[in-house]
């Protein structure tokens, strides 16, 4: 009897195993989710969409990871009666920043019930910020007459001075945010070229450290674009060749200078001599 009762146990327990594991097996992965796009700018709106197969809970758990695998984002989202889900998403902020590929991750239930897409978040920041710039305007080199056309934005151009053992122009700014500065160079005033002629590329520093560029080149002139961080205070573009008159106008200045010290001692030294 007892052998009987042992064997029909049994019997019950792999039963209900067989039963329960097909239900199981239809939980996973009965979930889907999607983007409205494959990529995304700072400043637009992702829509997400999804649904679920099986309606026994009403909120379904979304985490946003960025590219690094920090946390971008969470919500809960409430599944509707008929078993969808949305919700949208602003592109930007402190935590959604990094460029490259994001994961949305969904939830519905237990751990294995869940679903994944991504989107690429481009490199924009040019372009946008191209929109934003100030109205075009120029600006005097020191000790010369020529000026350089340029365009920033969170900051002030203070001054341009030219330093001649380096043959490069110090760009001093005051910013207030991230920011960038657009300078159009002409040759005749800053210019970077090898032995035979040929363009060589300018060395460029801010507040001390070397920076990637952007340029646009032609005959006449050498356009270049910088980003640079909030707080920036000087801009450093180095070539090999830098306008040869202002060695002339520093001389000039310095010749000036003497003069006028030596018209100054002698009106000192008049005014000491005793009158007779």
């Amino acid at each position: 009897m007892k052998n009987h009762l042992l064997i029909f146990t049994i019997s019950v327990i792999l039963i209900t195993n067989i039963s329960i594991t097909p239900t199981f097996a239809e939980l996973e992965n009965s979930i889907v989710v999607s983007t409205d796009k494959t990529s995304y700018s700072n400043g637009e709106i992702i829509q997400v969409t999804g649904e679920v197969r099986d309606l026994y809970s009403q909120y379904v758990s979304l985490r946003l990871i960025a590219p690094n695998g920090n946390l971008a984002a969470i919500d809960q989202l409430v599944v509707d009666i008929d078993k969808t889900f949305s919700t949208k998403i602003a592109v930007g902020g402190p935590l959604m920043k990094s460029i490259g590929n994001y994961t949305i991750i969904v939830q519905y239930g237990d751990e294995k019930n869940k679903a994944t897409t991504s989107f690429e978040l481009e490199d924009h920041s040019i372009s946008e910020e191209m929109m934003k710039m100030d109205t075009e305007s120029t600006i005097p080199i020191e000790f010369s007459s020529d000026l350089i056309e340029y365009e920033i934005t969170s900051g002030k151009i203070l001054n341009i001075l030219p330093d001649i053992d380096a043959n490069s122009l110090i760009i001093s700014i005051s910013s207030t945010d991230e920011g960038m500065i657009t300078l159009t160079i002409p040759r005749a005033v800053l210019d970077a070229v090898l032995e035979n002629g040929e363009d060589d590329v300018f060395f460029v520093l801010v507040d001390g450290e070397e920076v990637d560029f952007d340029e646009i080149s032609t005959l006449t002139d050498r356009t270049i674009t910088i980003e640079f961080p909030a707080g920036t205070e000087e801009i450093e573009i180095i070539g090999t060749f830098v306008i040869p008159e202002f060695g002339t106008i520093a001389a000039m200045i310095l010749a000036v200078a003497i003069i006028s010290i030596i018209v100054v001692s002698a009106k000192s030294r008049l005014s000491i001599m005793p009158r007779y």
